[in-house]
């Protein structure tokens, strides 16, 4: 495995931030003032992008593995990489749908409940997302608080 930061056309990897953010001029909101980051093995098989909130708190916008690379621990693998390359921040959040499956994801990399944004799957996106078979209507965050 191998992180590796990309800087210049960020875009190449757009079908793959696609899976986690379904809808591309939301992924356009972030993805120049964020920061890109990929993980290949051997070729990219998981791609997350982070964006600076204020001097102590930074948000993970997107955080996207191949469908046949899931539920093999790259996802962990790179949050875990997120952690230590962000360790000037005292927190790290992330916003996604109230699906179990993906809330059980996030708390097994160690964040917790936040606070939850009602309507912003139904407030922002023209079509309805589905995860899961779930409709998403809020968003919920989790944090993570690093010392």
């Amino acid at each position: 495995m191998r992180f590796e930061e990309i800087t210049t056309d960020k875009k190449r990897v757009i079908d793959l931030l696609l899976l986690a953010d379904e809808q591309e001029d939301m992924i356009d909101r972030y993805l120049d003032e964020g920061r890109l980051f990929v993980l290949y093995d051997p070729a990219i098989v998981c791609a997350a992008v982070v964006v600076n909130l204020n001097d102590k708190e930074c948000e993970l916008k997107n955080i996207a593995t191949l469908p046949s690379a899931q539920r093999q621990g790259y996802g962990k693998a790179m949050i875990q990489f997120l952690l230590t390359k962000f360790t000037r921040y005292q927190t790290m959040y992330v916003g996604t749908g109230d699906v179990p499956e993906t809330l059980a994801f996030y708390q097994e990399c160690g964040f917790h409940r936040s606070h939850r944004i009602k309507n912003f799957f139904t407030d922002y996106y023209r079509e309805p997302i589905i995860d899961h078979g779930i409709q998403l209507t809020d968003m919920i965050y989790l944090r993570i608080d690093q010392s």
